[in-house]
């Protein structure tokens, strides 16, 4: 049986999913594991969607996440969490941040946004719920949702207390907001 774990970070373009994964890769390589990372971007820039999957372990092959794998997927996006539920595996866990953006289908009046889907995902999985931008908010800026929920996820994956998550973040974010996204870090972890 593989020790590998499979992550997956899915979201809409400019809500900071990148960032998240490269900051977890670099706490998961601290921590001793093996790891590789993928990032897709679709039309990020357009509001597309966005997905990183991280791999970790002794020893990782592959940075790809196949179809019922995912020990653990993260939506930035309820929608998103929908679209990429295929790919979790069972007994996988799910954050998700409770927050609604609407697809341009849904603008045009061609398509409806769901209402139901926090139900029907926690039918179907162990999930998480979190309003993660609300929570960013309250610390002084809405744009570390990211951090809130990668704060969350280190929490949902487990074994990783070890790790200087405040070295990476402060690594990867500008300074004057470094003390906001690892405030906003530990509120993430603090709420799973």
């Amino acid at each position: 049986m593989s020790d590998v774990k499979n992550i997956l970070l899915v979201g809409v373009g400019g809500q900071g999913t990148i960032l998240a994964s490269k900051i977890l890769t670099s706490g998961l390589m601290e921590a001793g594991y093996d790891v590789k990372m993928s990032e897709i971007h679709g039309m990020s820039q357009r509001g597309g969607n966005v997905s990183t999957q991280v791999r970790y372990g002794k020893e990782v092959e592959s940075p790809i996440v196949g179809k019922g794998s995912a020990d653990v997927i993260v939506a930035f996006e309820r929608m998103e969490a929908l679209r990429w539920l295929e790919y979790l595996k069972i007994g996988g866990k799910m954050v998700i941040n409770d927050f609604a953006i609407q697809p341009a289908p849904v603008n045009l009046g061609a398509a409806e946004y769901p209402a139901d889907i926090i139900e029907l995902l926690k039918s179907k999985a162990e999930v998480t719920t979190l309003k993660a931008g609300e929570i960013a908010g309250e610390l002084g800026n809405p744009k570390a949702m990211n951090i809130v929920l990668l704060g969350a996820l280190v929490k949902a994956i487990g074994g990783l207390d070890d790790v200087d998550w405040d070295k990476y973040i402060a690594a990867n974010v500008k300074p004057k907001f470094k003390e906001l996204n690892i405030e906003a870090f530990k509120k993430g972890y603090e709420l799973v």
